[in-house]
């Protein structure tokens, strides 16, 4: 993704140090799995299963922790806290692949849309699918251990409009740093009342399938979050809340490392398929 601007925020932090060994590991390990035989014959129920996988792994890091069998026997999330969450995240994953060309153009549309499907029907009315206002609480379940409180609604919207320019802009960083950011704002942000968790996670989704890093959508970066433990997630977005180039290199590779760790899980997936285990 070319940036339109002689100036380019995001370059800086792809040179930053660990940050080019993150993308490479993170390139051969997503690689790996396009080179699958099995992908060649039946991408699209890899495709299918890591969406499962990956919404499975989001709603754990917001605090349904739902095994995946038990997440694709239920028809029902409407009965109690966790079956909403679960619900939300297959909504999100699911609605995330047919925004990719309005990301591109209008990311503010997409994350109002993102928001609005997950909070729909849960979430106060006025509130669903627009950013919070001054006063308005932010509710965030899997981020209580996360010390710093969201900034105030005006400043969290023009960083966000800020975060806005920055993707229609473009950059000739690499996906994953890009991504990184994008999910890496909107959690420290928080623009919405509730479930940036969830809109986070699908949000780095679209920027890793648009940027051409996984155009198929078989390595759900989600899952590698999950992996790594919500105490690691937290402590590593601190890192790049702190705004400091340590920290963010860290909070990079830690996304570099879930996408790695999302891509394998999508290889066992296919040699389960090629052994007609699964």
């Amino acid at each position: 993704m070319k940036a339109n601007s002689p100036t380019d925020p995001l370059t800086p932090l792809a040179r930053l140090p660990g940050v080019g060994a993150a993308v490479d590991s993170m390139r051969t390990a997503v690689d790996r799995v396009y080179g699958h035989r099995v992908m060649r014959r039946r991408s699209s129920e890899i495709t299918a299963e890591a969406a499962l996988r990956g919404a499975r792994a989001s709603a754990a890091l917001s605090g349904a922790d739902w095994a995946l069998e038990e997440v694709r026997r239920r028809s029902d999330f409407g009965t109690d806290q966790q079956a909403r969450t679960v619900g939300a995240a297959l909504r999100v994953t699911a609605e995330a692949g047919q925004l990719l060309d309005i990301w591109r153009t209008s990311p503010m549309r997409v994350l109002a849309r993102l928001h609005l499907v997950a909070a729909g029907g849960i979430a106060p009315e006025e509130t669903v699918g627009r950013p919070r206002l001054a006063g308005e609480p932010v509710t965030e379940p899997g981020l209580e251990s996360f010390g710093r409180p969201a900034p105030p609604a005006d400043e969290a919207a023009a960083r966000l409009d800020a975060l806005s320019r920055l993707v229609i802009d473009g950059s000739q960083a690499p996906a994953l740093v890009t991504a990184a950011v994008v999910h890496g704002e909107l959690l420290t942000l928080r623009p919405f009342g509730t479930h940036n968790g969830l809109v986070a996670r699908a949000a780095q989704r679209i920027v890793l399938i648009a940027g051409g890093l996984d155009p198929k959508s078989v390595a759900p970066v989600e899952v590698g979050h999950a992996e790594q433990g919500l105490d690691t997630y937290v402590q590593a977005l601190d890192g790049y809340a702190s705004g400091r180039p340590g920290g963010m290199a860290a909070w990079i590779a830690h996304c570099g490392r879930s996408v790695e760790l999302g891509a394998r899980e999508s290889v066992a997936v296919c040699e389960a398929l090629q052994r007609g285990a699964a």
